[in-house]
């Protein structure tokens, strides 16, 4: 099993812009020296606790700052760039990289992002985009001939060469093009469909393990319409994580810090607000009023010293049937940075070691 990192990034809304971006900067570069493989950042428009909206202006100086690491957005909201510009601005990305860039994509979920694009997100007028628009990315990247796509949301042309040396030019330098994932969250997801599909990263979103097992049955019933046998050595698992010394000290720094704090003043309510806290459930007969932070904590975080952690993810690895790599949740903890340092340590050298057995044979897709 492999580990890497997720972050949205999260910030608590009295962090100025640009000490949560160094907040983050620091983060991915204390991964990068841990030796976590890889790592994902966000985009959002409008959620004061999810502040970034240009994930590739933090790569672009993340990938000057780390050395071995694989960076990526977690992902480009489709639905809100033109996808001729952005197959441009992500091809140079690559480059910039130096092929250490992964692609992440995904529909976009805040009705707040939909209200400022004006996108019929209720109707899945954002899968529709996305999907139309990874079409359009894929085909510039890949097709040398000049084209012209009349889509239902989007007209973009290859042209061909014109005045002699005028053309199309800019290809990512990871051929064909750099990795690309996808994020899911509800049962039944059509974003891990798409990853079935097309064979594209799985990327399941920090929910109760019980209702993350369900998200593998999308990838399978989109691989079966291609004829393709999914890997579950690909599956990305996003979870929040902490690691102490001892079980108490995780439990005060998680519950106690930043990580109770975002999902008492945000995430619970969010999902509210959404109908969404069946997804944080153990179980389906479990009132609302009891999913709580200490309730998350006890049956979703993986919280506790090296060895209750290592037991937990275990546990989780079992019961979803298997995946290759444990992307931790991102949080801000600038106000006590020791404490998130030596949790993402204590992960990598203390409790990944006790993981070995957890091995890709494992996990491949019968």
């Amino acid at each position: 099993m492999d580990i890497g990192y997720f972050t949205m990034p999260s910030h608590p809304p009295e962090r100025g812009l640009k000490d949560g971006h160094d907040w983050d900067l620091q983060v991915l570069r204390w991964c990068d020296e841990l030796g976590y493989q890889e790592a994902w950042v966000g985009e959002h428009h409008t959620a004061p606790w999810e502040p970034h909206p240009a994930p590739d202006l933090l790569l672009a100086q993340a990938f000057l700052q780390t050395k071995t690491i694989r960076l990526g957005p977690g992902g480009f909201l489709l639905p809100y760039h033109h996808p001729a510009e952005l197959a441009n601005r992500v091809a140079m990305l690559d480059h910039l990289s130096e092929g250490r860039l992964n692609f992440g994509v995904a529909a976009s979920g805040l009705p707040s992002d939909w209200a400022m694009f004006n996108v019929d997100g209720m109707s899945g007028q954002n899968r529709d985009m996305t999907r139309e628009a990874l079409e359009i990315i894929l085909r510039l990247w890949t097709e040398d001939a000049p084209f012209t796509h009349q889509g239902k949301f989007w007209t973009v042309s290859k042209p061909d060469v014109m005045f002699d040396f005028l053309k199309p030019h800019i290809k990512p330098i990871q051929s064909p093009h750099p990795p690309i994932a996808v994020a899911g969250l509800s049962k039944g997801s059509d974003t891990l469909k798409l990853a079935g599909e097309r064979g594209f990263i799985p990327m399941s979103l920090n929910l109760n393990p019980a209702y993350v097992s369900s998200h593998w049955e999308s990838v399978e019933i989109g691989a079966a319409r291609t004829g393709r046998t999914p890997n579950r050595q690909d599956w990305r698992m996003v979870r929040e994580v902490f690691v102490a010394e001892t079980d108490e000290e995780a439990w005060k720094l998680s519950v106690g810090g930043m990580m109770g704090r975002m999902m008492s003043e945000y995430f619970l309510q969010l999902l509210a607000h959404f109908g969404f806290k069946d997804y944080l459930k153990h179980a389906p007969d479990v009132p609302d009023s009891d999913v709580t932070v200490d309730y998350c904590a006890r049956h979703n975080w993986i919280v506790g010293s090296p060895a209750t952690v290592a037991e937990k993810i275990e546990t989780i690895y079992n019961q979803v049937g298997g995946f290759g790599t444990l992307l931790v949740f991102g949080f801000d903890y600038k106000d006590n940075p020791e404490v998130w340092h030596n949790s993402l340590r204590l992960l990598a050298k203390e409790v990944m070691p006790r993981l070995k057995h957890l091995t890709p044979a494992m996990v491949r897709a019968a």
